[in-house]
């Protein structure tokens, strides 16, 4: 089973060589890159902060219930999830337009979208949930095309410390979740498009001011054999990372589950709104020094072993936060952040670069953040009924379970990188 499980064609094997030497050949040089990307990280993921950090929040001051707002969530996640893998084809195709033209069309419609939602506030409740499950999944796909915009750069031995630029949008997110926090709970809900508008604003201009057109990434995908496969294909050839997945599925379950529902976690610990954006900033604040060394660390010890580890912090959270009494308490437990989603953040992203051709970079990219997609689905849909039901300490008993299982899989079934 095992043979079997890590059969590997020559090529890939020699694709795998020159990905790792040029990853080492990279790391620790000037950061001519680093920049512009910190900027384009930066702003998609306060857009990230503004969409899902506060989806809960304004969708139930938009007149929506708990179990209707899991629902455009999950929504939003299928409709993510079937586009996903058919995007990320397309992307790897040598006639498909750039990584940046895909990006900046998709942030432009996000902009039309946060301007629709700031229009129809309180105003058209169905529209608003459309509106809004809309922007939700077109945020789920730029987050491949953006991991493999800096994977190509990487590949193509150009000069960008991709953990420094990640770890500014952390640090991004942490700033846009504390003032959001605070403006909202002054300004009403009605703020929440107008920081989506905002983000993707500078968003835009970054991307086309500091970031250069990849044309060399085509010209270096041209002379990369490709085959046109289907899903089904693609998992047989990879089938460890087929149970990954799985395992990935779980604990991001358990993710979403906290992070979606992060405003009735907060209440039922005695909380509100302000409360809500202290907790998403030090969870951010707190993912900085893994990804800021993350190139260091990387040195240190191989990708596989830091993804597992990430598995072990994230059923360590889901925990902390069920037993938790208080906010301080909830507070503290943002520690776990640290070697949480900080690290499966960048860790899976060397790990699929790691153990895929070069003509499947982007596909798995894909396929590993659609893990993250079809969590969503299910902690919304579950998320929001089992709050209903039987209330938030019963949601995060499930986010335990979830996650305690995700460890499991993970820890058994990541392959040496």
């Amino acid at each position: 089973m095992l043979e079997l499980f890590d059969r590997e064609t020559l090529e890939t094997r020699l694709l795998k060589g020159e990905q790792k030497r040029i990853m080492m050949s990279t790391t620790g040089k000037a950061k001519s890159l680093t920049i512009g990307f910190s900027f384009i990280e930066g702003f998609y993921w306060m857009s990230f902060a503004a969409i899902m950090g506060f989806s809960s929040l304004y969708l139930l001051d938009n007149g929506f219930s708990n179990t209707e707002i899991g629902m455009i969530i999950a929504i939003a996640g299928i409709i993510s999830a079937v586009l996903q893998p058919l995007l990320a084809s397309y992307a790897d195709k040598p006639e498909s337009m750039s990584l940046k033209n895909m990006i900046l069309g998709l942030s432009g419609i996000q902009l039309v979208l946060g301007a629709m939602l700031f229009l129809t506030y309180q105003k058209l409740f169905v529209l608003t949930g459309v509106f809004y499950g809309c922007l939700v999944t077109i945020l789920q796909l730029m987050t491949p095309l953006i991991n493999s915009l800096g994977m190509e750069s990487l590949n193509q031995g150009k000069k960008l410390n991709f953990g420094l630029a990640r770890g500014m949008g952390s640090a991004a997110y942490a700033a846009a979740a504390y003032a959001l926090g605070i403006w909202i709970a002054g300004l009403g809900a009605r703020f929440v498009p107008i920081s989506i508008i905002a983000a993707y604003s500078v968003f835009l201009v970054s991307l086309l001011l500091l970031f250069p057109f990849e044309k060399e990434t085509k010209k270096i995908s041209e002379n990369v054999k490709k085959k046109s496969d289907s899903p089904i294909a693609f998992l047989r050839r990879y089938k460890r990372f087929s149970i990954v997945l799985v395992g990935c599925i779980l604990v991001y379950i358990s993710h979403v589950l906290l992070n979606s529902f992060t405003f009735q976690i907060v209440e039922r610990k005695g909380g509100g709104s302000p409360e809500m954006g202290v907790a998403m900033a030090l969870a951010s604040l707190i993912e900085l020094p893994t990804l800021f060394l993350f190139s260091f660390m990387l040195k240190k010890v191989r990708c596989d072993i830091w993804f597992r580890i990430s598995g072990i912090f994230f059923m360590l959270k889901s925990l902390g936060t069920f037993l938790a009494p208080t906010i301080p308490v909830f507070y503290g437990v943002q520690a776990f952040q640290l070697l949480g989603w900080a690290l499966i953040t960048v860790s899976s992203v060397y790990y699929v670069n790691s153990i895929m051709d070069r003509r499947d970079a982007i596909k798995g990219q894909a396929y590993m953040t659609m893990t993250y997609t079809i969590g969503s689905v299910i902690g919304a849909l579950l998320g929001g009924a089992l709050i209903d039901l039987a209330g938030v300490n019963a949601m995060l008993l499930f986010a335990t379970g979830s996650a305690v299982l995700g460890m499991v899989i993970m820890l058994l079934a990541a392959q040496k990188a």
